[in-house]
């Protein structure tokens, strides 16, 4: 049993895991030998927001420190849902659920690979393609879906891909075994099928991407130092980070990643709340060629894998640049050991340029101030892919969340050179699908509070007549949404289209309500057909914008089980009650994304493609909230003056 004074949402230590793990096993509930139970998710659970706030005022309030864990007691579509305390010692709850199948677990990922190294068919289907030294052959595990083989029914299975690498370090993806594919028990860890549609000569080109073999390198960079001599202008004291007016707590889930907490802005003295916790939910990758060899690949890189259990510990000078903050990451391995992930998020200042400027051209006096931003981040390598998350905050009390992609993509060979209508050819031999990547964030806003509304606004053109006789007159229309099925929409670049939360309650001096606005960029929706399988799983990414009322247990996009789920779950079943969103406790979920058409410049290994969204403040503030940031000097003049 632990005791514990600190914040109510500080990120859980080896001494809450090892002891949620003692309690959990120690329980008497446990139905197999404890040395072969397995967690497949452990994190922490939020306590009530009301005691969160009550705490941040200074009130005496008990934290009860508890921890979800998701349990497996053996290889059957089982898991177990247990709640545990760890300031009292005891189990809260424990659920059996059945039909679901948890995230892929890497241990099992390695029993798929070793099985099929040691399989006469997938050997000799090796065998037919050549190959002699099979140790060469890389192995991929992927999420099988749900397609209603008569391999899925009861068990946790994969589908496994395969690639030749010239060398253990070589670039495999540029010789993929096209046309050769295996279905694999990974509870069990035997192979239940191996699927060889015909031999497809390997492309003639390697796909290296190191520094020698891409030579000769350029001379001409010169170095790039970025220096704070003074220190930097943030404070971390635990998990709570503070910059300029900004406030906030940082930590990581296993499934979700990087999570917000608390989010807020300092104004005359009082921290003003805007977020209570963002962050991933759920994202997936979606693949539109319908060949037997890539129709079913619609990865689920957060509920089927973790883009916390994917984070990278970062490396300063190469994932992030200036001075530098880490915070590490303490998790939990598939046999609820905890561990210390280093430097798995990452936070500077980066100058952004011009914040704001302007030459008065009767007097000649010139004021400018440089914007600058504070960074969050965090990277997942999910497979093939990266991912990096950044979440970025403004002096003038915008904030911005933008995902870097880059990587590997998924590929696979063409007999003759040929490419199909649903790929890209991107080498000799070699093409790549076409691909989406389609993410879903999390958004449990308070702004100025908990009781909030959303407002879709969209600019258009004001109708001729009488009050528009020259035909330019144009402007915002505000519409409530009312319902959570009024609340499913989509993007419209054409209409400037936003959508506002605004607090009724609370007014700004020209008696407007309080607010900020999503403001999306031009981005997809899910191109997949609605009644397909990615279709029904992912519902999430079919519209861009989902608002539900706060529900503790709803927190997963997709559900909590994304793994082999037949779909409905998550946002389509509960918004399908169409409660009420008007002013009251609301998470925002937010879908946007890429769609990816791969081009050679993408090969062997993709410069990173962009995608995200912003929160500016709407009435929020009085005025311009940057008006206080200081002149600054570039060492020879001032950004101020005559």
């Amino acid at each position: 049993m632990t005791t514990s004074t600190r914040h109510p949402l500080a990120p859980l230590d080896g001494d809450d895991i090892n002891a949620a793990r003692t309690i959990v096993l120690d329980s008497g509930r446990v139905t197999i030998p404890r040395e072969d139970v397995r967690f497949a998710y452990m994190g922490l659970c939020d306590p009530p927001k009301a005691l969160v706030h009550a705490h941040d005022r200074g009130e005496d309030v008990v934290v009860d420190r508890r921890v979800r864990a998701v349990l497996l007691q053996g290889p059957e579509a089982t898991v177990v849902e247990a709640i545990v305390s760890v300031t009292r010692g005891i189990v809260d709850s424990w659920v059996e659920v059945t039909d679901v199948r948890p995230n892929l677990q890497f241990e099992e990922a390695m029993k798929v690979i070793a099985a099929l190294r040691a399989d006469p068919d997938w050997n000799a289907a090796l065998e037919r393609r050549g190959i002699v030294d099979t140790s060469l052959v890389q192995i991929d595990p992927w999420p099988a879906g749900a397609f209603g083989s008569h391999h899925e029914k009861n068990r946790r299975i994969t589908k496994a891909l395969a690639y030749l690498r010239d060398s253990p370090d070589d670039n495999g993806y540029a010789r993929p075994l096209e046309g050769l594919m295996a279905y694999v028990d990974m509870g069990r860890g035997t192979v239940l099928e191996v699927v060889d549609i015909g031999v497809v000569p390997f492309p003639p080109q390697g796909g290296s991407y190191y520094p020698e073999d891409n030579g000769p390198l350029r001379t001409d960079l010169r170095p790039l130092a970025i220096a704070q001599p003074e220190g930097v202008s943030f404070t971390v004291d635990g998990n709570l980070l503070s910059w300029q007016k900004w406030s906030l707590r940082v930590g990581m889930d296993p499934l979700e990643g990087l999570v917000l907490h608390t989010v807020g802005y300092d104004d005359g003295g009082s921290v003003r709340p805007l977020l209570f916790r963002a962050s991933v939910s759920e994202m997936v990758v979606p693949y539109g060629d319908p060949g037997p060899m890539h129709s079913w690949k619609n990865a689920f890189d957060a509920g089927e894998w973790g883009l916390g259990r994917m984070a990278n510990s970062l490396t300063l000078g190469c994932d992030c640049l200036g001075e530098i903050t880490y915070f590490d990451d303490v998790f939990s391995d598939e046999r609820g050991h905890a561990h210390t992930r280093p430097n798995a998020i990452c936070i500077h200042e980066e100058d952004y340029g011009i914040l704001w400027k302007h030459v008065d051209m009767t007097s000649g006096r010139t004021e400018v101030r440089r914007s600058r931003r504070l960074v969050v981040s965090s990277i997942a390598t999910v497979g093939n892919y990266e991912y990096g998350f950044y979440w970025y905050f403004y002096l003038d009390g915008s904030l911005q969340f933008e995902v870097k992609l880059t990587g590997i993509m998924s590929t696979m060979g063409v007999a003759d050179g040929v490419g199909d209508a649903h790929a890209s050819m991107v080498a000799p031999g070699l093409a790549a699908p076409y691909h989406q990547h389609l993410f879903n964030v999390r958004l449990d806003v308070e702004v100025d509070g908990t009781d909030n509304a959303v407002f879709e606004v969209d600019t258009l053109r004001s109708p001729l007549g009488d009050d528009n006789p020259w035909g330019n007159a144009f402007a915002p229309v505000a519409t409530l949404l009312e319902t959570e099925l009024e609340a499913r929409r989509g993007v419209d670049p054409l209409r400037s289209r936003s959508w506002k939360i605004t607090n009724r309650s609370k007014v700004n001096a020209v008696g407007q309500p309080t607010a900020y606005k999503l403001v999306p960029t031009s981005t997809p929706t899910l191109l997949a057909d609605p009644t397909s399988n990615v279709g029904r799983r992912a519902t999430f990414a079919a519209h861009n914008l989902w608002v539900t009322p706060f529900a503790e247990d709803e927190r997963r996009a997709a559900g909590d089980y994304p793994n082999q789920h037949s779909g409905g779950a998550g946002l389509p079943a509960w918004t399908a009650q169409d409660r009420s969103i008007v002013d009251t406790d609301i998470v925002l979920w937010h879908s946007f994304g890429v769609t990816h058409i791969p081009r050679p410049e993408d090969w062997p290994v993709m410069p990173v493609e962009y995608t995200g969204f912003s929160l500016l403040p709407v009435g929020f503030f009085d005025r311009n909230p940057a008006l206080d940031v200081p002149p600054t000097s570039d060492g020879e003049g001032h950004c101020h003056g005559a």
